[in-house]
């Protein structure tokens, strides 16, 4: 188990090293330059021009450059917001708890709904099944803005249930402002989850296994909790952490369209405003994320199917 935490933890670091470097070199190669957005529409003194690039290390070559950002980072030092002139690490404090509050929300609604769903269509086979199948098909195939703008329409305009826009104060309120937008959010990858814990649960309550235990007389509830779900965990798992950390960026859509104020609505007026370190920031988090979480689903696996462990060991 050590090995295979070594290479899963090797690979993680492998991955955001590059992810780094990527994220890095993709905002400089991007139109516009860090000094033309302080200075704005009036042209300085080249003098002036120099000595602000000096100060903000953009006379050094690249790489020297990537290499004392990813320093700072490691220290927690982003850099300083070229609009705000604020820490980023400041800048950014409030909005990623707003999406980890989303994304954390959106992520229990997928996995209990998602599982859920799937069990009961490969279980009921029928018209529950075709009602299961037909939902989370149109869930899969509905974008998440159009599912915000739906939602935003019928349960925050008409019933006025929910509010349309922004988070109202206190924990109830942050509750009631993140439901509809976590379930907008859940939407697509809840309906991906559903389809393939069917299918693998269904495949397994067709093997061999599970008809032997029916012979043997015993219990569905049995064969569920201790075949089908142990037998489809890996798949269900895998998937699971990959529709949970794609929520991430489609969290920068559900964001604006209910006025949140999270990551993903930073995000966007921080590349219109050319506002180069915190959409650094904001870029190499959401990868982090994305990596982290497919690195603790290959964790979980190993835990509950030793045979990945030994294969990661033999190699």
């Amino acid at each position: 188990m050590i090995g295979f935490l070594v290479k899963r933890l090797a690979g993680l670091v492998a991955t955001l090293l590059i992810a780094s470097f990527v994220v890095y070199a993709s905002i400089y190669v991007a139109p516009g330059s860090p000094e033309n957005v302080l200075f704005g529409s009036r042209p300085p003194p080249e003098a002036t021009r120099r000595a602000v690039r000096h100060d903000l290390g953009l006379d050094q070559p690249f790489l020297t450059r990537w290499a004392h950002w990813l320093d700072n980072v490691l220290h927690g030092n982003f850099g300083t917001s070229l609009i705000s002139q604020q820490s980023v690490s400041a800048r950014i404090a409030h909005p990623t708890t707003i999406t980890l509050a989303l994304v954390g929300y959106s992520a229990v609604i997928v996995v209990v709904l998602g599982i859920g769903l799937g069990l009961l269509s490969a279980l009921r086979p029928g018209v529950v099944d075709v009602a299961v199948t037909a939902f989370t098909s149109l869930a899969t195939a509905l974008p998440a803005f159009v599912a915000s703008s739906v939602a935003i329409s019928i349960f925050a305009v008409r019933f006025k249930i929910f509010p349309a826009y922004g988070l109202e104060p206190g924990l109830v309120g942050w509750i009631r402002s993140l439901t509809l937008p976590a379930l907008c959010l859940a939407t697509i990858s809840l309906g991906l989850l559903a389809r393939t814990t069917r299918a693998v649960a269904k495949e397994q309550l067709a093997s061999d296994v599970v008809q032997t235990a029916r012979a043997r007389g015993i219990s569905n509830v049995r064969i569920v909790r201790s075949h089908v779900l142990r037998l489809s965990a890996n798949s269900v798992v895998t998937i699971a952490g990959l529709q949970v950390a794609g929520l991430f960026a489609a969290a920068v859509v559900v964001e604006n369209a209910f006025g949140l104020g999270g990551l993903g609505q930073l995000l966007i007026s921080s590349v219109q405003q050319k506002d180069f370190p915190v959409v650094q920031a904001i870029s190499l988090l959401f990868v982090f994320a994305f990596v982290g979480l497919n690195t603790v689903a290959d964790l979980v696996n190993a835990v509950l199917d030793p045979r990945l462990r030994s294969r990661a060991g033999a190699s």
